[in-house]
């Protein structure tokens, strides 16, 4: 199936900054061509902005083990829900930095890890009705040895423990539903799906 419209189907009329800080907001103001046909009225929307992203989900083929990370998420503070997150390795892209560089950087700070290979995933908006954000996904080949510990950036207050765990007991969590961000699942999912055809090319 074809998508029937595109970007050129899309006027920005006005999108001023609102709000500059850790993150961005900018306010923008559009129209888009609608599926009856002409032009929506002019529409004003508040957008998110982060930057892009990169995940990474570090795997041994030969032990068919899973390195994953363990880290507080603000987020995450609701009610009586747990904020420590089990998750791939993740960082947003610095300017003229490409995706692989991104991987292995973020791969060396959080878990003290070497990736080789790296196998892409999926590309994806995580909220595309309020953020603009975009994340690639990858799998990657990590280079022995691999221990858990406490890793992360002073200058970035990251606080993270790394877990080594067998693609089993990595499995086992996600059908238990103790997974619960996106970009985790989705690489994991994947990972169920194709892990077997990938591990059997990496090590032939």
């Amino acid at each position: 199936m074809e998508p029937e419209f595109g970007a050129e189907d899309v006027r920005i009329l006005e999108q001023p900054s609102v709000f500059s800080g850790y993150f961005s907001v900018r306010k923008v103001v559009l129209q888009h061509r609608l599926f009856a046909g002409g032009w929506s009225h002019p529409i004003t929307r508040e957008v998110f902005d982060r930057g892009d992203a990169v995940g990474v989900l570090p795997w041994d083929p030969v032990t068919d083990e899973l390195i994953m990370i363990e880290q507080f998420r603000v987020g995450a503070v609701r009610n009586e829900n747990n904020p420590w997150m089990l998750e791939l390795v993740a960082g947003v892209v610095e300017p003229g930095e490409n995706d692989e560089e991104v991987a292995r950087r973020e791969a060396i700070e959080e878990a003290a890890l070497s990736i080789t290979e790296l196998h892409p995933i999926a590309r994806f908006y995580p909220s595309a009705g309020a953020c603009s954000e975009q994340v690639r996904l990858f799998v990657g080949r990590a280079t022995r040895p691999q221990q858990s510990g406490v890793y992360g950036c002073d200058e970035e207050d990251e606080d993270i423990r790394v877990h080594v765990l067998t693609r089993a007991e990595v499995m086992a969590l996600l059908n238990a539903g103790r997974i619960d961000n996106g970009h985790t699942l989705i690489a994991l999912l994947w990972l169920q799906h194709h892990g077997d055809a990938l591990r059997e090319q990496w090590l032939t």
